[in-house]
């Protein structure tokens, strides 16, 4: 029998990419591997991992399931499995408007999935499993990783905020908070592998350590990251300003591998509208967090996310939420219009917005925006950085013969790669460079480079290999760096 191919289609944040990595480990697990690029059939199996928090989420779906089909009635052994928040959302609808789909499976039963395969293959029938909790903590799956050189770390899953515009906590659940072993566990691991910067994630990932009764847990996670010899970066994503303590501002300033970067939703600026959306902060309370990290990490990047046209947002409340970006100044902002999502409590509030107005409000803040932006990375101008080289990020880098990387405070630089090299630089390997020309959504740095360092999650980059950890399931809460694992308990996968 032909070894089976798989693909998998991700939509939505990090947290649905870090699950398809799971997914991923868990097929190649089953015997199955992934389809190589430029081919001309289609994968064996075909894995959407889908997102429901915008409102086209749903269109963007059904639209790509029917051009599928035709490529299914050619090959009918072709499997389509639809997973993530929308699976959650929409269960038996998914096979009602699409019954061509072998699959359906949620959030809480990614584990699920080469089996639900196998049983539909044996059944020549859909088979639709959603759970309304967690079947195993995701952790405790393989992980097939896409980076040779960075990595996904969660924390936790689920979310206790009643924030009334956002459907992720119905989707995901409430939140459960992973032992700090296993979190420093599958990050030693990772570095084991070459991995150099790891995210640690989080629907709200300050909040970690409320479920063992530790408010101060992930400050000290943050310094425990710092303890483990070879992890060059720490990032996090995303932080609730309720949840933001003065010992996190501490950790990270006082940690020299976490990154002097910060992003931290804002939603909106008029304390009126917060309390509408139930977020439990008001505008002064964020930009005091804001001064303190600026405080103690002065070139740090502070960006975040905004939502214009929230119900009865009226333009005094959309000035306020000017006055805090003018005040704040965001490195970069996401901004979002406003998108009622059914199940919501906004989505049944009065004073619903005409698009027209919300279109017009958000054209506003996205101009303010990439002024503070354009002017913010004009500070940058003349000053050496140091790049973490990626894959995929300078989409015009093949016209400019440029590479790309990241800076320690996340931003996105273009280079010029000439001068002291040791070697050809490879995404993965690190560079330093001087910035010589700002624009609002990148940096431009056109002249030699100072520094090249090539390290071995470029090696694996070149090689073609990528981390495949195991499922990580220690015992009870500590904190404090692992004792080091052979790397030949994780192994690697191509």
């Amino acid at each position: 029998m032909s070894t089976k191919t798989y693909e998998i289609r991700t939509f939505g944040c990090q947290m649905n990419v870090h699950d398809s990595e799971r997914l991923a480990g868990m097929l190649e697990d089953a015997g199955y591997v992934r389809a190589g690029n430029g081919r001309e059939m289609p994968a064996d199996v075909v894995v959407f991992n889908t997102c429901a928090v915008r409102e086209n989420a749903d269109n963007r779906l059904y639209g790509t399931l029917g051009h599928m089909r035709p490529q299914k009635d050619v090959n009918p052994n072709m499997q389509i499995a639809v997973g993530g928040c929308l699976a959650q959302k929409d269960r038996d609808t998914i096979v009602k408007k699409a019954p061509w789909v072998d699959v359906v499976f949620g959030t809480h039963n990614l584990g699920s999935l080469p089996t639900l395969l196998e049983r539909a293959r044996h059944n020549q029938e859909a088979e639709v499993e959603i759970l309304e909790s967690l079947d195993v903590f995701p952790s405790t799956l393989p992980a097939r990783r896409d980076s040779a050189y960075s990595g996904w770390v969660s924390v936790s899953v689920g979310c206790n905020n009643t924030c009334t515009f956002c459907i992720v906590p119905a989707l995901r659940g409430k939140e459960k908070d992973r032992r700090p072993g296993e979190i420093l566990s599958e990050v030693e691991a990772l570095v084991s592998e070459g991995v150099l910067e790891v995210t640690l994630l989080g629907q709200n990932v300050n909040a970690y350590g409320v479920e063992f009764g530790d408010r101060f847990a992930f400050g000290k996670l943050l310094r425990s990251c710092g303890e483990i010899d070879g992890l060059e970066r720490v990032r996090f994503t995303s932080p609730h300003p309720r949840d933001f303590t003065d010992d996190v501002i501490e950790a990270m300033a006082e940690t020299p591998n976490v990154c002097p970067q910060l992003h931290m939703p804002l939603q909106s600026g008029s304390d009126r509208v917060l309390k509408a959306m139930r977020r439990s902060y008001r505008s002064e309370r964020f930009l005091d967090i804001v001064g303190k990290v600026r405080a103690a990490m002065p070139e740090a990047a502070i960006t975040t996310d905004i939502i214009v046209g929230f119900p009865g947002e009226t333009e005094e409340d959309f000035e306020a939420t000017m006055e805090v970006v003018r005040r704040a100044r965001f490195s970069s902002a996401f901004t979002f219009q406003y998108s009622k999502r059914p199940g919501t409590p906004a989505a049944d509030m009065p004073d619903q917005l005409p698009k027209e107005v919300v279109q017009q409000r958000y054209d506003r803040l996205v101009a303010l925006q990439n002024e503070i932006s354009w002017d913010e990375n004009k500070k940058i101008v003349g000053r050496e950085v140091e790049l973490l080289v990626a894959e995929g990020e300078g989409r015009k880098d093949a016209e400019t013969h440029r590479l790309s990387g990241r800076a320690r405070d996340g931003r996105l630089v273009h280079f010029t790669p000439t001068g002291a090299l040791d070697g050809e630089i490879r995404p993965g390997d690190l560079v330093r460079t001087t910035i010589t020309r700002a624009a609002p959504h990148h940096l431009v740095a056109d002249t030699d480079i100072t520094g090249h360092r090539r390290t071995r999650a470029g090696d694996h980059w070149e090689e073609g290999v990528r981390p495949k950890t195991s499922g990580v399931s220690l015992g009870l809460p500590s904190i404090g760096a692992p004792a080091p694992q052979p790397a030949a308990q994780q192994g690697c996968a191509c």
